[in-house]
């Protein structure tokens, strides 16, 4: 809401504290720090006297609601200082006050210089023009408390040079730490039922943000990347490959860019991120920028060394646990023969399963929607965009087809639905780095449907170990080798598994299937739940973010869950996972 004279306020109406900036010229800085919280108000120069009466009337309705309430008054401390100074007349304050002084004195500082924090005595020098608005004993009769926090310009050096990056990281963890010690004052004194400090973050989306959001969606949407890193002619090169006696791979042929990936990078970066006052949500779109520049990047590095280097960082290495987990696999389970294998399903007959599933989720959400798409030019199964790609000539055993419909349309196309239905779309489209818990999540799928057979788990550590041989510097023939001699795959399979991971030019992304699922049984051995994870498409890392923007009613919990969830052995089969058993004991 526009006040005169320049200010601003912006009000939680449960929220029983507001936090308050006067402008200064030159001081952008400490004015975003103060949007980062739930309720703020902004005074332009001469903003007081027009507004005296009407804050005196805010403060009032607010002591009356909440018992009490909070003043949170910041500014920006001199140029040379790196101390956070605190102060406060109200003695009921001081565990808020220490409290903060802990948080704050904590933040990271810059290279060459450290924080520290007081608690000052001299509440006059602090609270300086404030009496005039916010008088003491005013405030006292009517149950209102005042805190002070000069703010030390850590994000700008001693000449006034600025530093954006540090900035934002700075902001981030000033915004919690102000939220976590102000938590614990409504929590006492008040009569406000904010039920977590996660609360006091921003409860609404700007709309600038969602245009944001909804500009990035787009540039996501106008290119699917695994279509345009897969061959177009897997088919003729593997029969070439054979014909040869399993020499010489030939050349692989990629789809045409239907994409300029040089406008798309100049659309992600004309977006003003940086100006998003929550920095949750300014983190989260800082790194799916930096994703899909990333992407672009490889697509147009497809062909080339430059493809694989930058997949190792898209995608990480291979670890020693690992390397160590995937062999032990390997060790303790052999290939089942070709022969017992007996497809009894083709491309059409997985169309049907899935429609099935379809319905299922239909039964939770009636406006699901997906498609299954056959087609001659995919040499893969895949979701793109929540929707089914199948190869025309596949085919599979119910066993697997049973598999592969928990882990493509029970993981990938279910969390694509649940993502498109939050407020933010990039939980559709994916959060930085969500390949490794998706493929995770989608692996244990199986295992908890009952359908994860010897010769899936296999490839899964196949890839791990060809991934870790392409990372040595391993040919095709090499890599097609060790699959097929030393570790027993069939000459398909080995091509299936060498063949993927040599597309693009070196494509590391098959390691994160078995990586992911390492990384879950992690995080669901420590205490970690499934279904919030199914919320959409995000990294580990992300959850704790997730969580709190849930709790802010930013995003929501998952609307469709899976079929397996209501399988008898479901919760038999997740407990033993959780302890820690070997991955190989999961056939």
């Amino acid at each position: 809401m526009k006040l005169p004279k320049g200010g601003f306020l912006f009000l939680e109406h449960d929220v029983p504290y507001i936090m308050v900036y006067r402008k200064q010229k030159k001081d952008k800085r400490t004015l975003r720090l103060a949007k980062t919280a739930v309720s703020y108000l902004i005074l332009g120069s001469e903003s007081e006297t027009a507004i005296h009466d009407f804050l005196v009337e805010l403060l009032n309705k607010m002591a009356q609601r909440f018992r009490t309430f909070l003043i949170l008054e910041i500014r920006e401390g001199a140029m040379d200082t790196t101390e956070f100074n605190i102060s406060s007349p109200f003695q009921k304050l001081s565990p808020t006050l220490t409290a903060l002084a802990n948080g704050l004195k904590k933040i990271e500082a810059r290279y060459g210089a450290e924080l520290s924090a007081k608690i000052s005595d001299d509440n006059n020098k602090v609270m300086g023009e404030t009496a005039r608005l916010f008088n003491v004993n005013n405030l006292r009769s009517i149950g209102g408390t005042w805190i002070g926090i000069e703010v030390p310009p850590a994000y700008r050096d001693g000449e006034g040079t600025e530093f954006p990056v540090y900035f934002r990281k700075f902001r981030t963890e000033f915004a919690k730490t102000v939220q976590e010690a102000l938590f614990e004052f409504i929590r006492v004194q008040t009569t406000s039922k904010i039920a977590s400090y996660h609360a006091l973050g921003k409860r609404e989306i700007h709309k600038e943000v969602l245009k944001i959001d909804k500009k990035i969606a787009e540039v996501q949407n106008s290119y699917s990347f695994l279509l345009l890193v897969a061959p177009i002619n897997i088919s003729e090169l593997k029969k070439r490959y054979f014909d040869k006696g399993f020499k010489d791979i030939g050349t692989y042929h990629y789809r045409l860019l239907p994409i300029d990936p040089d406008i798309l990078k100049r659309k992600l970066y004309n977006l003003d991120i940086h100006e998003i006052d929550d920095p949750a949500l300014a983190y989260i779109y800082d790194e799916i920028r930096e994703e899909i520049d990333h992407e672009l990047t490889m697509l147009k590095e497809r062909g080339s060394q430059n493809f694989f280097y930058s997949g190792i960082r898209m995608y990480g290495s291979v670890s020693n646990e690992l390397l160590e987990e995937a062999k032990a696999i390997l060790d303790n389970i052999s290939e089942e023969p070709t022969a017992l294998r007996q497809p009894v399903m083709n491309a059409h007959d997985f169309e049907s399963l899935a429609a099935k599933e379809f319905d299922y989720f239909r039964k939770m959400a009636p406006d699901y929607k997906s498609k299954v798409h056959i087609r001659k030019d995919v040499n893969i199964m895949m979701v793109a965009q929540g929707e089914l790609y199948l190869p025309a000539d596949y085919t599979l055993t119910a066993m697997e087809a049973q598999a592969l419909i928990q882990h493509e349309i029970g993981t990938h196309a279910l969390t694509y639905y649940n993502g498109s239905r939050q407020p933010l779309r990039q939980m559709a489209g994916g959060l930085a780095g969500y390949d490794a818990l998706q493929e995770g999540i989608a692996v244990l799928a199986e295992y908890l449907a009952g359908a994860l057979g010897a010769n899936r788990l296999r490839t899964l550590a196949g890839r791990v170990v060809a991934g870790d041989a392409l990372i040595k510097g391993a040919s095709f023939d090499d890599m097609f080798g060790l699959l097929h001699t030393d570790y027993g795959f069939s000459k398909d399979r080995s091509f299936d598994i060498t063949s993927r991971m040599f597309q693009g030019g070196g494509f590391l992304k098959d390691i994160v299937y078995l990586k992911g699922l390492i990384e879950l049984r992690s995080y669901l051995s420590n205490g970690g739940t499934l279904e919030p994870l199914l919320a959409g498409k995000f990294a580990l890392k992300h959850l704790a973010t997730v969580q709190a923007l849930t709790k802010r009613g930013l995003l929501y919990p998952p609307k469709i869950k899976p079929r397996y969830l209501l399988n008898a052995s479901c919760n038999s089969k997740l407990e033993e996972f959780k302890k820690g058993m070997p991955l190989y004991q999961m056939i």
